[in-house]
């Protein structure tokens, strides 16, 4: 309970001042005249003042505020090394049961995890949690903070005023003294590069601890999770790697050093690098065997796209066709065959052979030539029409031994609409084709499809009756492609409202020139938010739950759940920043969550120094606690004493109340005020009597 004194003026300041001033004046008078009786008139004036400026008692009742005491543990990623989560848990029981001790602190424990802001990698921010802990706690209710970390904090304030209270910070420091770490970073790397072609990083190893040293130490070099190189670096020199990208895309690189025996961590021994890979402009080489309806849409298609250089021969002087013209009379360009079937057929991603027929214009040499290059990692896509079921089909040629299926002589004229199979459906170069949902499918008919016998490979689309129409093959290290119509360009005309060709045809030259994205059997893993997920491209059945090996070195078996024809879809929520990896069955994939290699994991070392300059502004500490965990005690200090010692940590008291209620009496008003006016009145006539 509190007194205080106010005034409630029964009139305005000014009227009031009116009144005082000739009071005053005639109360001074009679002072200085030393009349008789003047001091009891100059009481009786005063009396009159007082009434008018009406002083009022105030008795207030008041609970005093309890201090905050802010508990802020640090429950980062690295707090997961040795044993540096059981040191804080054992701290903060410690604390909490010290602190339970004293009724005049509020306890607000707040736990920091790993995360990252927009544009920045810090990932333990122990202060943005203090700053939200005590968002609605006025800045001298404050008692201070005691911080349960390994001192690897990225977001002290520069100054202590940007803390917003004046009150000391101390900090529990977890881990051993004599730590040692090795790590690695990448300190410069392309964003983009060509595929096939050298690029070049930068990298540094570094090491940390009583045994640092400068011996050279091995690198491991994984690109998309293939080992590719093994390297020899120097703790704390710059080394340089020199690189390629295999295919265009997402490309991980990953840098592994060897760990040490004596290492707390082996978390930050590898570093990763994302570089897009940017494919050249695919060489494409189509070759027409005669002009038909069809030889139109390829060329429009391929020259269509950016990426492709197109190289487009049409033989339309068969040497069989022998008129008597003089060759330096003909404007026709004669087929270089040697050149590209020989000398430069390595140069090329696909080659495309639109209703061609045997008929001398490639000796049989080079068909093997053909399927050797196709053997050796090429591609070759053949559309063939009524001539691959004739006698001079390629299918009589050396080519024989890599194609997926051979011609029966039969040839289907009937009507029908191009279907998908039941595996093609699920094959990513057909699956989900525009129109290919309703049945029949909502494109165009075709009215001519070439038989064949017993394919091998993958039929993914259907002509009559069930026959095979786009049969796919993998042959030794390339691939292969057959097309059993040529009435494709039915499509690209719009008859019936056409088809889509683009899309089909785009996918299937992709296919052929092994786009990741098109592979039959795949697996991909990406960031959602916080979240890792998990794609399983298939053509065949349940492919089973996905194995993720997080940053930390755990093992987690996610579920994959279908998520369409095709494809199945597993999630993984996940705290943890860094690379992911995924395995399923024999295929393996990575992805990283969060920003790549965080200062979370370059700075593994628990350490004093960063939270020392901030504690010792505000009169604060910063201690390591040891193996034994030996906890301050807590002692309450009040102004400007020392809010440390030996074996003890000082939080501030505060003074702040809240009013609970108010009473107010007015010393004049009443019969009290009547009582002292009649008192002074009478005491001046009593006087002016004698």
């Amino acid at each position: 309970m509190t007194w205080s004194m106010e005034f409630a003026p029964l009139f305005s300041w000014t009227v009031i001042a009116i009144l005082a001033v000739p009071a005053v004046i005639l109360a001074l008078a009679l002072l200085l005249a030393r009349m008789r009786g003047a001091l009891i008139r100059v009481v009786a004036i005063a009396a009159i003042l007082l009434a008018l400026i009406n002083p009022v008692v105030l008795e207030e009742e008041r609970d005093p505020l309890k201090s905050v005491v802010a508990l802020v543990v640090d429950r980062s990623q690295s707090q997961t090394i040795e044993e540096r989560t059981a040191q804080a848990d054992t701290a903060e029981a410690a604390l909490k049961e010290s602190l339970a001790r004293f009724p005049e602190f509020e306890v607000r424990t707040v736990e920091a995890r790993s995360g990252a802001t927009p544009g920045d990698d810090a990932t333990t921010a122990l202060f943005g949690a203090l700053s939200g802990a005590l968002k609605d706690v006025s800045p001298a209710r404050v008692a201070g903070a005691v911080m349960i970390t390994d001192g690897q904090i990225h977001d002290i304030p520069a100054e202590a005023q940007a803390l917003g209270f004046n009150a000391p910070v101390h900090g529990l420091i977890t881990g051993r003294e004599d730590e040692f770490d090795r790590r690695i970073e990448i300190t410069t790397s392309p964003r983009f590069g060509l595929v096939d072609e050298d690029q070049t990083l930068r990298y540094r190893v570094v090491e940390e601890g009583p045994q640092a040293s400068d011996r050279p130490v091995e690198v491991q070099v994984f690109v998309n999770g293939d080992l590719v190189s093994r390297e020899q670096a120097r703790p704390g020199s710059d080394a340089a790697l020199t690189f390629q990208l295999p295919r265009a895309g997402k490309n991980i690189l990953e840098l592994s050093v060897a760990r040490d025996p004596a290492e707390i961590t082996a978390v930050n021994n590898r570093a990763i690098a994302v570089v897009d890979g940017i494919r050249e402009n695919l060489r494409v080489l189509l070759v027409s065997g005669e002009p038909h309806a069809g030889e139109r849409t390829w060329r429009n298609l391929l020259k269509s796209d950016a990426a492709v250089d197109l190289v487009h021969f049409t033989i339309l002087r068969p040497p069989e066709k022998q008129d008597g013209t003089p060759i330096d009379e003909l404007s026709l360009i004669a087929f270089p065959t040697r050149e590209l079937f020989v000398e430069k057929i390595d140069d090329f991603d696909l080659i495309i052979f639109d209703r061609y027929q045997e008929r001398g214009v490639l000796p049989s040499l080079y068909f093997d030539y053909i399927a050797q290059y196709v053997e050796n990692g090429g591609a070759i896509l053949i559309a063939a029409g009524p001539e691959y079921a004739g006698d001079e089909s390629v299918a009589t040629t050396p080519l024989q031994s890599i194609l997926p299926a051979l011609p029966t002589g039969g040839i289907d004229q009937q009507a029908f609409h191009p279907e998908l199979s039941e595996l093609g459906r699920k094959h990513p170069v057909t699956r989900d084709l525009p129109g290919s949902a309703s049945e029949p499918p909502d494109w165009s008919q075709w009215f001519r499809s070439i038989d064949v016998d017993e394919p091998r490979g993958e039929t993914v689309m259907d002509g009559p009756g069930g026959k095979p129409l786009l049969v796919l093959d993998r042959v030794g290290e390339g691939r292969i492609a057959l097309l059993l119509s040529d009435h494709e360009w039915l499509w690209s005309r719009g008859f019936e409202g056409g088809g889509p060709h683009v899309a089909l045809f785009r996918r299937l030259a992709h296919w052929l020139m092994k786009e990741p994205e098109l592979e039959e059997e795949a697996l991909d893993a990406e960031a959602s938010g916080s979240d890792l997920v998990i794609t399983r491209q298939t053509i065949g059945e349940d492919p089973g739950p996905s194995t993720v090996l997080t940053p930390s070195g755990e093992a987690v078996t996610v579920p994959m759940l279908a998520a369409g024809e095709g494809r199945w879809e597993g999630r993984l929520a996940t705290e943890e920043l860094g690379l992911f990896q995924a395995a399923n069955g024999e295929l393996r994939a990575l992805a990283n969550v969060g920003p790549v290699n965080p200062r979370e994991y370059r700075e593994a070392i628990s350490t004093e120094d960063k939270l020392a300059p901030l504690t010792d502004a505000t009169s604060g500490s910063v201690r390591r606690l040891g193996e034994d965990v030996a906890v301050p005690r807590i002692v309450p200090v009040s102004g400007r004493a020392d809010a440390n010692g030996r074996d003890w940590i000082g939080l501030r008291t505060t003074e702040e109340t809240v009013l609970r209620g108010v009473e107010r009496t007015p010393l004049f008003a009443g019969f009290l005020g009547l009582a002292v006016l009649l008192m002074a009145l009478s005491a001046t006539w009593y006087r002016e009597g004698r």
